[in-house]
């Protein structure tokens, strides 16, 4: 079932998320929940703080997309349809030495219609968990390097605006004041 997405500027998208300790049923109906989410949003990736949990989870899948990456899961490099969709628990992120940065345009499903460039390291290792609880380090480029630290973002408080150069910042501030706006009203009609 999905869940709903928090947008900007709800206090659970600055939350730093807890380490999971417990790989039960529990956190892997949390897993599901939120790529059934993910997938009726039409995101290629959704950290737990975006569906109101502060907890270091989330989950990508880049199947739909027609961007080139490449990876290579704990030494092997399983097809895109066998790794994917995947959560990514308790990640430790750490770009590979010589990597370049690059600038991609970047969205948010908690930030519609917003969007902007970002500069990520191209090529990281993400040493992570799976929904068992079983430690993984995948090697990855391009948008699934991309997505992988932007939802790692999420689950430590930062939002993809944070990222952006000030010139870039300045062009979607007022969007992003809109939209704060517009939550906080929400908000208080809910209450």
């Amino acid at each position: 079932m999905p869940l709903t997405i928090v947008h900007y500027n709800q206090p659970i998208l600055r939350q730093r998320g807890v380490k999971v300790t417990k790989f039960d049923a529990g956190l892997r109906t949390l897993v599901d929940e939120m790529m059934a989410t993910m997938h009726v949003a039409e995101g290629i990736g959704l950290a737990a703080q975006q569906v109101g949990h502060a907890v270091q989870v989330c989950v990508v899948d880049l199947r739909a997309t027609d961007k080139e990456f490449d990876w290579l899961l704990d030494g092997a490099k399983p097809p895109a349809d066998i790794l994917m969709p995947f959560a990514v628990i308790n990640p430790k992120i750490t770009p590979l030495p010589g990597t370049r940065k690059t600038v991609y345009e970047e969205g948010c499903l908690s930030f519609p219609e917003i969007r902007g460039d970002v500069s990520r390291p191209d090529e990281v290792l993400v040493q992570y968990q799976d929904a068992y609880g079983v430690p993984h380090e995948l090697q990855c480029n391009g948008l699934l390097s991309r997505c992988i630290q932007h939802e790692a973002d999420h689950l430590n408080g930062t939002l993809f605006i944070d990222r952006m150069d000030k010139e870039v910042r300045a062009k979607v501030e007022l969007s992003v004041r809109e939209l704060a706006k517009k939550t906080k009203a929400e908000t208080e009609a809910s209450a």
